[in-house]
This record gives C-alpha cells, sequence and structure tokens, in this order.
C-alpha cells in the first residue's frame, strides 16, 4: 500500500476565510418567511447579498415584506403558498426558480402550533397541524430538489423546528406540535442521506422561545414567563437575528461539511435537565 509523503495537513486558504459567511449571490427560497424569525431571516439573508422569495397564505404579507428588503437595498419576492397542498408546493417553488433562475437555498419555515390537550385533540386539528409541520417540509424539499439535482451543483435545505422536537412540556397540550417537530428531525436526517450524493445538505434549526408578537400572550402571563426564564440557563429569551445567525452559517461555505444535524438555538435550555 502506497503511503502519501507530504503533509495532509491542508494550507490555511486565507480567501477561503474571508468567503466563509459569504451568502451575495445566492438564491434563496423561503416558504413561511414572514413570520417573526422568517422575517429576520429573509431581511438578513438580502442585506448579506442573497435574492430571496418569500412564500406564503397572505400574498400580501409577503410582498410587503419584499417591498420592505427592496427599501432596504435588497432584493425580494413575495409568492401566495398554501404548503398543506402539494399542488400549491409544487406550483410556488417553480415559480420561485422562475423568478430567481434556480434556488440554491430552502430555508422552510413553515410551521404552526394548536394547542389541545391530549383528552382533547381532534382529529381535524392533529392532521392540520400534521399537514402544515410535516408532510410540507418533505414535498417542499422534494420539490426544491428537483431543481438543485438537475441543476447539479449542489445546494442547501435548512429546516426550521423546535425545542419540542427534543422535549415536551408539562401542563401544556403539544401532542401534534412534539409530534410533528420530532418527526421532523428524522426527516432532516434521512434527507440529508439521500441528496449527500447530489452535493445537497440538509440540516435544522431549532429555537426555543423567541421575541415575537406570537409570544406575547404567553409572556404576558408572569407566572409562565417566569417558568421559562428560571428554565433557560441563559435567563434571557431569545432574538430572531440570533436564529437567523444559525440559518446563514449553514447556507454559507461555514457550513459545508455538515449535514444532517439540527443545532438547537435555546440558550443552554435542552443541554440542562
Amino acid at each position: 500500500m502506497n503511503h502519501p509523503t507530504g503533509s495532509l495537513t491542508p494550507e490555511i486558504d486565507l480567501g477561503r476565510i474571508d468567503r466563509l459567511f459569504n451568502i451575495d449571490g445566492l438564491r434563496v427560497f423561503l416558504p413561511g418567511g414572514y413570520g417573526a424569525i422568517g422575517e429576520a431571516i429573509a431581511i438578513a439573508m438580502a442585506r448579506l447579498g442573497a435574492r430571496v422569495v418569500i412564500a406564503g397564505p397572505s400574498f400580501d404579507k409577503a410582498t410587503r415584506l419584499a417591498e420592505r428588503i427592496a427599501d432596504y437595498g435588497g432584493t425580494a419576492d413575495g409568492l401566495e403558498l398554501d404548503a398543506r397542498h402539494v399542488a400549491s408546493i409544487e406550483q410556488c417553488t417553480q415559480e420561485a426558480v422562475k423568478l430567481m433562475g434556480g434556488i440554491d437555498v430552502l430555508v422552510n419555515c413553515v410551521g404552526v402550533q394548536r394547542e389541545q390537550a391530549l383528552m382533547e385533540v381532534t382529529e381535524e386539528t392533529f392532521d392540520e397541524v400534521y399537514q402544515t409541520n410535516l408532510k410540507s417540509a418533505m414535498f417542499l424539499a422534494q420539490s426544491v430538489a428537483r431543481d438543485q439535482i438537475a441543476r447539479g451543483s449542489g445546494g442547501r435545505q435548512i429546516h426550521l423546528l423546535s425545542v419540542r422536537s427534543q422535549l415536551a412540556l408539562r401542563g401544556r397540550g403539544y401532542s401534534a406540535y412534539c409530534a410533528t417537530k420530532g418527526g421532523l428531525v428524522m426527516l432532516v436526517k434521512q434527507h440529508a442521506m439521500e441528496l449527500a450524493p447530489h452535493g445537497i445538505t440538509v440540516n435544522g434549526v431549532a429555537p426555543t422561545f423567541i421575541q415575537s408578537d406570537r409570544i406575547r400572550p404567553h409572556l404576558d402571563k408572569p407566572s409562565f414567563k417566569d417558568f421559562i426564564l428560571e428554565r433557560n440557563p441563559l435567563g434571557r429569551i431569545g432574538d430572531p437575528l440570533e436564529v437567523a445567525g444559525q440559518v446563514i452559517a449553514f447556507a454559507s461555505d461555514a457550513g459545508s461539511y455538515m449535514t444532517g444535524q439540527v443545532v438547537y438555538v435555546d440558550g443552554g435550555v435542552t443541554a440542562s435537565q
């Protein structure tokens, strides 16, 4: 057996260091991209030079965010998407491909929570959460992968999850939400394995409670707010840009050797008991 005679340690490429977190010119598809976290991701990525297409059930909200991004000097478009239906996913993905000429990065921000205690869960509500949180992720990934594989230049797929993909919540009705987010962890891993031969990485970003109007009703309850803050080792609520930062890391060269992983952006919640 021949053994290499030179050094196996590559020379440090300074140009590559400069490009580690560069996302300038990337074409990013953001389903569910006008919620608090999605908005932060869309604005941040566009601010750093990516072109973004934001999609969601409200065409007006998607286009208004795209217009704000344009006002900031970025490039963005808005599309209508009902992620519960595969036909809508396929049509919206095709429209995004036409607008941008292809999709380099999928950032799936689609998600919904309908709280019902175990003994009160209805089939209709469970199906809605499943269709929105898990089924949509499957077919968004598939639809985007078709474009990425056809172009043959690799790509990135990033799904937004939750700490509820790993942790249940005492005293609350989170059956559907936890089950779908937990299922999404394994979807990330399986898709990572199937898409790796095509140079496509698949990862997840899982935040805990993040500052937004969506969680305001919870934080307005002193007992629940105290519970959340006491449970969090950093002792504070996270900022949407702290989630956006991890998405950017996965989308850029800095994330090129990570796939099938879920990073918990949670102030240390999942690291402790």
